[in-house]
């Protein structure tokens, strides 16, 4: 059996998930990312994307980020971000979902989502 460590997705209200994972998905401004159990520690910019956690029943977790930062210490990744939003059918699902949560955002500000 796999390795596996935490993930918290948190906002500065709360915390918004929970779970254990044998591996997972994000992108940074540099690309695409995979977190094993017992990486080394490590402190990053999130785009607008989605993150795929596989969890350690077997399960695909999806999760919609607005942005933020990932955090790997000690076994544990933590996603902070403003908004969050957890998807199903699959990543291009969730990719979706964080795109309108970049529409709404720059709707809220004012701004022009297509600039």
């Amino acid at each position: 059996m796999a390795k596996s460590f935490s993930v918290d997705v948190v906002s500065p209200d709360a915390r918004m998930w929970h779970g254990d994972a044998t591996f997972l998905v994000a992108k940074t401004p540099e690309g695409e990312i995979g977190i094993m159990a017992d990486h080394e520690p490590l402190m990053g910019a999130l785009v607008t994307s989605a993150v795929t956690v596989e969890g350690t029943d077997g399960s695909t977790t999806v999760i919609a980020v607005h942005g933020g930062f990932i955090q790997v210490l000690n076994n544990m990744v933590t996603l902070l971000t403003d908004r969050a939003q957890i998807t199903e059918g699959g990543r291009e699902a969730a990719v979706e979902a964080a795109a309108v949560l970049a529409a709404e955002e720059a709707a809220a500000n004012g701004d022009d989502a297509e600039s």
